[in-house]
């Protein structure tokens, strides 16, 4: 079945940095385009950054442009998300997802998520 598991959450102090992870498997990892969400508190959840199946395009949302860096390895089924000078805003659960066919039409799998604190 398809998974999808994050890693590299944690408590950073603002200006600092973390690099979060996301294995795939149960699926073709190179054919897709993968892409990263979060939810922060009380809070609808959002695109942060979204990376086409070779790499070769990305996109950000406007308020991480500049700070955080997308990235896949297909040969490691792993997308990454690199994120430098976090604010407290970034505070959320961060999560990896896909969107695979299914009939005519595609369902979305998302992983467990990995909570990110930005926090002195």
């Amino acid at each position: 079945q398809v998974q999808l598991v994050e890693s590299g959450g944690g408590l950073v102090q603002p200006g600092g940095n973390l690099t979060l992870s996301c294995t795939g498997s149960g699926f073709s990892f190179s054919n897709y385009a993968m892409s990263w969400y979060r939810q922060a508190p009380g809070k609808e959840r959002e695109l942060v950054a979204s990376i086409t199946t070779g790499g070769g395009r990305t996109n950000y949302a406007d308020s991480v442009k500049g700070r955080f860096t997308i990235s896949r390895d297909n040969a490691k089924r792993t997308l990454y998300l690199q994120m430098n000078s976090l604010k407290p805003e970034d505070t959320a659960v961060y999560y990896c997802t896909t969107r695979l066919p299914y009939s005519s039409s595609y369902i979305s799998y998302w992983g467990q998520g990995t909570q990110v604190t930005v926090s002195s």
